[in-house]
């Protein structure tokens, strides 16, 4: 039975390792979309890259979970002030996902559709229109990439791995002194 147990975790952390030095998807500019050249947008704020579009949030998250793909992708809805944390406390902001590779990384989306922007009063909202390079546009996409290098995938895939065998111990003693 030991061997048994013992074979399969080899097999699994075998897989697990495979899984980790993979690259994660290169992400590609978001279609239909003008790349945003504004200061924050650049190179200001570290792999922080933004786009006005006209793009609903539906079609713009569904072109990410094309191109931000892996076999155990996690899809997460933050609320929006969260977007102020994570990528510049100034942001404006509709809608805030994230999609996370477990102990690969991850990135944010963050939207702000004028028109819908739930901190302003639908009477004040126009003063918010969005005009970029005198082009209107319904949406402005903020993406945060937070990458990970391999040995940081590998420490912290097998420090939890460690952590879970020392718990199991743990609790395996506690049952035997009952």
């Amino acid at each position: 039975m030991k061997k048994t147990v013992f074979g399969l975790i080899i097999i699994f952390n075998i897989l697990a390792i495979f899984y980790l030095v993979l690259p994660t998807p290169t992400l590609p500019d978001l279609k239909d979309a003008i790349k945003s050249d504004l200061p924050g947008d650049t190179t200001q704020l570290k792999n922080v890259s933004g786009y006005f579009t006209n793009l609903s949030r539906t079609e713009v998250i569904n072109f990410y979970k094309a191109n931000y793909n892996g076999p155990f992708r996690i899809q997460l809805n933050h609320p929006p002030e969260k977007a102020r944390e994570i990528i510049l406390n100034t942001i404006q902001t509709y809608y805030f996902e994230e999609f996370v590779l477990p102990f690969k990384g991850s990135i944010f989306i963050n939207g702000y559709d004028w028109q819908n922007d739930v901190f302003t009063k639908p009477e004040k909202r126009l003063a918010n229109k969005l005009i970029y390079k005198g082009v209107e546009y319904q949406t402005k996409v903020t993406i945060k990439v937070i990458p990970t290098s391999i040995p940081q995938r590998l420490i912290g895939f097998f420090g939890t791995e460690l952590s879970l065998i020392v718990v199991f111990f743990l609790y395996q003693n506690i049952l035997k002194r009952k």
